[in-house]
């Protein structure tokens, strides 16, 4: 199966393009942060971790951010540093849990010739057993009234990914397999 096509004359084949970037979605807790190091160092490529990228450069936590300015002012930060980052090449990256929600952000990544979008499927239970105790640095956790709600409206949108698989109960290792297999 094809990860992506270039555009071609309509009797002529398609060729697949292998991936230059593969970039991690999935809710808090899927592992994006934690597979996506080791991904990169299989690759020998880069890593960037759009949320870390962003406390970094803005000398202040994401908690802040949100408390300071709002979800929407911190979703503008967001998509520019992944703009940003989706323009380098032999890199893995992983998103914020949220930024798959913002319509601008799934075009690039969806549309980006050489990206490999790769969503990392965890049932709810799994993230609640694997962020506990991290409320005070994740948002989105700390609002348990909405969590629900927040999965179930962003689930649709990250199968829209290039590819979905099922982590709840692979190792990291197992994770990053499961990708390289996807990007072949």
């Amino acid at each position: 199966m094809p990860i992506e096509t270039q555009p071609a004359a309509l009797d002529a084949p398609q060729k697949a393009v292998a991936p230059r970037r593969i970039v991690l979605t999935g809710f808090m807790g899927s592992g994006k942060s934690t597979v996506g190091p080791i991904l990169a160092a299989r690759l020998g490529w880069g890593f960037h971790d759009v949320d870390e990228v962003i406390e970094s450069e803005g000398g202040v936590a994401i908690a802040d951010l949100f408390a300071r300015y709002g979800e929407a002012a911190f979703r503008e930060r967001e998509f520019s540093t992944i703009t940003r980052l989706a323009e380098g090449d032999a890199t893995v990256i992983a998103l914020g849990g949220g930024a798959i929600e913002r319509d601008e952000t799934r075009a690039l990544l969806l549309s980006n010739p050489g990206t490999l979008l790769v969503h990392l499927e965890v049932e709810l239970a799994t993230t609640l057993a694997r962020c506990r105790g991290t409320e005070n640095t994740r948002p989105v956790l700390a609002d348990q009234s909405n969590l629900r709600d927040r999965y179930e409206r962003r689930m649709p949108l990250y199968r829209t990914a290039h590819v979905s698989i099922p982590v709840d109960h692979l190792t990291p290792e197992q994770a990053v397999e499961a990708i390289l297999q996807a990007a072949r």
